[in-house]
């Protein structure tokens, strides 16, 4: 009996002083320059967000946030390379929601979206939006449904890439109203929304930064967006899920931490992000850029990846997509 207590007293010291050394593990932390990995190239939409937070954690916390861009493999070569990275907060993912649709595109992927990394803060939701040239001559979604049940194939309907999710919002889109058309997809949402401008393509689904200016400026029919609420950006566009209950495709950008990472560190980091994002002239910043701010506990952003890539690991396959 003696035995079993001293056993069970030993067992509560060494938790205790576990737990006092991840404390103050955090409580000093971070103790020298922090790595933000983007799996995308410099000057996109996802590389501001983590130039935005770099630079306001570094303010806040008073070491640098240096951001890496690891672009590659449609950003497998970054999430790839901080699954492996030592969990002790010093390397940090910023990444979006490629991070959970990849695995059901790409075979032999080396990570689990789920398994692989501690989420620790949701930072912005973003929506797609379906225009049109005008030329086409539909104002609304019930118009765009039968123009295409009409056309069929020789409509035309672009990307920004295959697997993309203005790729994946047309694919739902068409399982939900039994429509087909054919799919040109560009590299990257530039270059497709000049190409619908232009006549060359009928429409395109595609992130609300590109699109927004050629909307205003009437070179664009705005018919809907994907989130399930109307954008801040376009408050008088529809949401697809007004005439489509429950369809949703929510772009999501967030912070990740190798598995493994203290939670009193993932807790810290989550804490001073949030304060961040709620800074009006981040928010202001960010809406500009077409996103809408969601922070909130690494719970939230864990649900995220959970439930995309349960969704997409069916959707997916059943559409046959593949890239190049």
């Amino acid at each position: 009996m003696k035995r079993n207590t001293l056993r069970i007293l030993a067992g509560a010291v060494i938790a205790a002083v576990g737990l006092n050394a991840h404390s103050a593990f955090a409580a000093d932390y971070p103790e020298k320059p922090v790595r933000l990995i983007v799996p995308t190239a410099a000057g996109g939409s996802l590389d501001t967000i983590a130039r935005l937070l770099g630079q306001r954690l570094e303010a806040t916390l008073g070491k640098p946030f240096v951001v890496e861009n690891r672009a590659g493999a449609n950003g497998n070569t970054a999430f790839e390379f901080v699954a492996k990275a030592k969990p002790d907060g010093y390397t940090l993912l910023v990444a979006s929601d490629a991070l959970a649709i990849n695995p059901s595109l790409y075979q032999n992927v080396n990570y689990d979206p789920v398994k692989s990394y501690a989420p620790v803060a949701l930072v912005t939701t973003a929506a797609q939006v379906l225009v049109v040239n005008p030329a086409l001559g539909v104002k609304d979604l019930k118009g765009f449904t039968a123009v295409a049940k009409q056309k069929g194939k020789a409509l035309s309907i672009g990307s920004p890439g295959s697997g993309s999710a203005g790729h994946l919002s047309a694919v739902l889109y068409q399982s939900e109203t039994k429509t087909e058309w054919t799919h040109v997809a560009f590299k990257g949402g530039g270059p497709a929304v000049t190409n619908v401008v232009g006549g060359h393509i009928d429409g395109l689904f595609v992130t609300l930064a590109p699109a927004v200016p050629q909307i205003k400026a009437g070179k664009l029919v705005a018919l809907a967006v994907t989130t399930p609420k109307r954008a801040v950006a376009l408050p008088d566009v529809p949401a697809v899920g007004e005439s489509l209950p429950g369809f949703d495709v929510t772009n999501w950008q967030g912070v990740f931490a190798p598995a493994g990472t203290p939670a009193a560190v993932v807790n810290k980091l989550n804490a001073t992000i949030q304060k961040i994002v709620a800074e009006p002239e981040i928010q202001t910043k960010l809406v500009d850029l077409g996103f809408e701010t969601a922070a909130g506990a690494p719970a939230e952003l864990g649900k995220q990846v959970q439930e995309n890539f349960a969704k997409w690991a069916k959707i997916i396959p059943q559409a046959n997509i593949t890239v190049d």
